[in-house]
Order: structure tokens, then sequence, then C-alpha cells
């Protein structure tokens, strides 16, 4: 994954400039599956799609969060979560080892757990050197030491449902998104490269998008130009109606 958050604001940006006429950025990216993917709250993804910093957030919070998101999104075939016991199992930890991690951060995140109760270092699992720690009394990230928390849970983790270590559970936010951000951009680019992809995508356009590959080039551009021309159109009427209706109310 890349990590910085240029590379998301660079994403972003052809992102925006491969927007069709007719279509608004929020016809384009969809936060649910958005978050889903990257493992981002639903109210971050939204924040940096506007451009905003994400809030800080300890690394191991992180990690345990998205571990908690990885059961509830990625399913076995019959719907239901992968048990504690099989995802443990997996990197051979116990279930209990698993289950206490996710259950004491999830009930007291490290930024309103009194020190006192911080669990040790040498009470949890390992975590990647390479990984950044927020600190939350200065607000600063700081290199994590090498083989600090987490590390052999991430790894195992990740393996379990990813096929091998690839850095998903402890990503930076910006990270995360980008990366989920790439099919997006691939498919647009897809109908940049192909008219007949943008008329396929296009509610109601179906039968025309079969007929289309009886047209020549230019004229199969000249057909797509004028359906943006109409979507456009249609969708500053409904604009129009909808800034009508909201006076019409405010004047009762």
């Amino acid at each position: 994954m890349r990590e910085t958050p240029r590379a998301l604001a660079e994403t972003l940006r052809r992102i925006g400039s491969l927007i069709g006429d007719g279509q608004s950025r929020d016809d384009v990216l969809d936060v649910e599956p958005l978050s889903n993917e990257s493992g981002v709250p639903r109210d971050v993804v939204r924040m940096l799609l506007d451009g905003e910093e994400p809030p800080a957030e300890d690394i191991t919070d992180r990690i345990v969060r998205r571990i908690v998101h990885l059961r509830e999104t990625r399913l076995r075939p019959d719907g239901t979560r992968h048990s504690y016991d099989e995802i443990a199992a997996s990197y051979g930890a116990s279930r209990a080892s698993l289950s206490n991690l996710v259950n004491s951060r999830r009930k007291t995140p490290s930024s309103q757990m009194p020190s006192s109760q911080m669990p040790s270092r040498q009470s949890l699992p390992q975590q990647l050197p390479s990984e950044q720690v927020s600190s939350h009394q200065t607000g600063e990230r700081r290199p994590a030491r090498s083989g600090g928390p987490l590390a052999s849970t991430q790894a195992g983790i990740e393996t379990f449902f990813f096929g091998q270590p690839n850095g998903w559970l402890s990503a930076e936010p910006q990270a995360s998104l980008d990366h989920a951000l790439q099919s997006v951009l691939r498919g647009l680019e897809g109908e940049a490269a192909d008219p007949m992809a943008r008329l396929r995508s296009t509610h109601g356009l179906r039968e025309l998008a079969a007929r289309a590959p009886q047209l020549a080039e230019d004229e199969l551009q000249l057909v797509t130009d004028w359906i943006d021309t109409i979507l456009q159109r249609r969708n500053a009427q409904r604009t129009r109606g909808s800034e009508s209706d909201s006076a019409h109310t405010e004047g009762r």
C-alpha cells in the first residue's frame, strides 16, 4: 500500500478528472463499500474524501477494530462469521488470547484506559516494526520498536483473511482508503477508454449499448456525448426542482 496523504490526494484528483458529465463524485464514491474494503470507519472515509485529516488513533486500537471489522465483513460461504478459534488456530495462538485482546480493547480503548490498566508489553503479541504509533499525549507519531505488540497476531490474521501478511490491519487511514479507491479509478479509466462501457453502466441504456457495436467509433462517441448532455440537463432540472420545493416549504 502507498502510505502518504499525497498519494490519496492524487488518486482523488484523477478520479475527479474522469467523472463524466451528468455524474457527481457522490455517484462514483460510495462510502459504504469503501469503508468495508478499507476498514476505515464511514465517518472517517467522508473526512478523507473531503480532504480533512483523520482523528488520531492508537495503533493497537486500530488493529483490534479492524480485526472485528474483518470478522463482520469477510464471512464464511454460509454467511456466518469466522470464529476466534479457527482464526487463532491458523497462526498457532489460542482462542482466549485473541478474544481477550479484542474484548479488552473494545471495552476500554487505550486513549481512555488508565495507565495502571494498560496491558503490559509482555502480555501482548507482536507488532510490525515499521508501523507508526500515535502518541495521545503529544499528538506526534513515532516509529514502533522492533518486536512491539501485535506483529505476530497481525501477520497471522492477515494471512488467514488475505493469504499473506499485507499490512491491512495497521495501515494508516489515508493508505487504506487510497488502496480501496484503486478499483474505482481502474473502472473509470476503463470507461474513459471504452465509450461503450459508459453506456453499459448507465441505467436504462442497456439496449442501446447492445446495438452500439454496429456504430463506427466516431458515431459511438457522438451518441455518448449526446447521452451525457441529456443526463447533465436532467440532473440540473432535478437540482432546480429541489431548490424550488425547499423555497416553497420555507415560504409557508
